[in-house]
């Protein structure tokens, strides 16, 4: 019901901006971005409300940005200022209620995944 994408290769200091549409009757509340590393487990990147109210984890504060575009059931994760660090595999999520929670327990409907690598 979720397909990611817009991943690819790019250059540290560079950007990227991944896409998730949402098919269905219903666009979930709450929708969020997770990544996981080779070896990592999968870490919260932020959520989006059905309102447009936004969270971030730590380290994407400031140079992440989620938009949701209730019209299109589509959200958006713009990623600048990219590093090496960032290379994971990236996911949306989505958990039809509203929830605070940011595991990825939290989120039962998940796209399959578009893998972000970032070169120095």
């Amino acid at each position: 019901q979720l397909q990611a994408s817009g991943g690819g290769l790019v250059q540290a200091g560079g950007s990227l901006r991944l896409s998730c549409a949402a098919s269905g009757r219903t666009f979930p509340n709450t929708m969020g971005w997770f990544r996981q590393a080779p070896g990592q487990e999968r870490d919260f990147v932020g959520r989006v409300f059905h309102t447009g109210s936004t969270y971030y984890a730590g380290f994407a504060k400031g140079r992440f940005t989620i938009s949701r575009d209730n019209a299109r059931n589509s959200i958006f994760l713009q990623m600048n200022s990219l590093e090496p660090e960032d290379t994971a595999v990236y996911y949306c999520a989505g958990n039809r209620e509203i929830t605070f929670d940011r595991t990825a327990r939290a989120f039962n409907i998940w796209g399959q995944g578009t893998l972000v690598t970032v070169s120095s």
